[in-house]
């Protein structure tokens, strides 16, 4: 409170002390309101809420000391949110939400701080955010999914950037329910990439470009087709080249010789990153040619399971630094992670994993299905260089 306000406030109850004494003298001057008028502005002035910093521009270019451009992305695995149309029980999705007070965020509150804090969080989308009814192509298909449009916002509560939508899931609910997908994301902020819609973000200054494609059948395909994609987006002038495969086999801890080869490739084609998804079970990394490849970051929400037999995750997190053009993979980390805050079921609530054994567990997991690939990283960071 101001010196000045204090003056008005006891010069206030002086008056109304003495008010009584002058209308008995008959002292009829009239007081003027000017002085409450001023008290009350001082007032408000006083109890005002501060002026909200307005927010981070997340493209503006940030320099290191050596001219460099250091961004950092993070990556998790396949998200599933709402019903289980093909089921007859009630939806164990909406269920949780019940149970959770009906807050939509909590499928996403233990990882929101560590999406919060990069500059590019990517994930799997497997479902629909639409009202439409079952793709009737899909019919026999024991796991069909669908979720409010609505539920659109718990992704930007958790700090989603870009979804992927090149999955068998998809289409659950026809070409309509795809069309509502993209316009939930749309109201929220969220790129999406397809394989005819790439996704070009601009973070620090630099331009990231994310292409996506279900490889089902296709790998002699895409090995001609992807190379293109990826000179395309630099002929746009991207820095940086994502690529998402949906591929393999799932409740598989492992690549295939198809993968491998689709991945090397990619990677020889000048993908600066390859993730993989879809197998539902987390899969070795690779560091080939100077580049990453994530073949599976397993299941990170679930909600076609309360009591699945593996609710291993982890979130792979890489610093790419670009200097004069040239890209590098500064650091990488680990963030071991269970698909649940439970251990008793899944509540579909994503959560890292603080005990060092269960960490451990999850990265003998990586190393012990990567001993045959040639290039796998057995060594997995789980903290920055410089970070305690």
């Amino acid at each position: 409170m101001t010196r000045r306000l204090l003056s008005w406030l006891l010069l206030l109850c002086l008056c109304l002390a003495f008010g009584a004494a002058a209308f008995a003298e008959g002292d009829d001057e009239e007081v003027s309101i000017d002085i409450f008028k001023e008290i009350e502005e001082e007032i408000a002035l006083a109890n005002a809420e501060p002026t909200p910093e307005p927010p981070r521009d997340v493209t503006k270019a940030v320099y290191e000391a050596d001219g460099s451009i250091v961004i950092t992305m993070s990556f998790a695995g396949d998200v599933i949110i709402g019903t289980n149309t093909q089921s007859d029980q009630d939806s164990l999705f909406e269920k949780e939400l019940e149970k959770q007070g009906n807050d939509r965020t909590f499928p996403f509150r233990n990882v929101k701080d560590i999406f919060g804090a990069d500059d590019l969080t990517m994930i799997n989308f497997e479902g629909t955010l639409t009202t439409a009814d079952q793709n009737t192509d899909k019919l026999d298909s024991a796991f069909l999914f669908r979720a409010n449009p609505s539920y659109s916002s718990m992704l930007s509560y958790g700090g989603v950037d870009i979804a992927t939508l090149e999955n068998n899931h998809v289409l659950d609910m026809g070409e309509i329910g795809l069309a509502d997908t993209k316009a939930a994301l749309d109201k929220e902020a969220i790129t999406y990439v397809t394989e005819d819609q790439c996704a070009i973000l601009v973070r620090r200054g630099l331009k990231i470009g994310s292409l996506a494609y279900q490889a089902y059948g296709r790998y002699d395909e895409l090995m001609l087709k992807v190379p293109a994609d990826i000179e395309a987006l630099r002929i746009l002038g991207c820095d940086i080249v994502l690529v998402s495969y949906h591929w393999g086999r799932e409740n598989v801890y492992s690549p295939d010789e198809e993968q491998v080869t689709l991945a090397h490739g990619t990677v020889d084609a000048g993908a600066d990153l390859v993730i993989g998804n879809h197998a539902g079970r987390i899969n070795p990394i690779e560091y080939y040619n100077d580049r990453y490849i994530c073949y599976s970051l397993g299941n990170f929400i679930y909600a076609g399971d309360n009591k699945p037999s593996d609710m291993s995750a982890f979130i792979f997190q890489i610093k790419m630094r670009v200097r004069e053009g040239a890209v590098s993979c500064d650091q990488i980390k680990i963030i071991p992670c269970r698909i649940s805050s439970r251990r008793d079921y899944n509540d579909f609530a994503a959560t890292p994993y603080s005990k060092d054994e269960n960490i451990e567990a999850i990265l003998r997991t990586i190393r012990q299905n990567g001993k045959d690939l040639p290039y796998a990283i057995t060594e997995f960071p789980l903290t920055w260089i410089g970070e305690e």
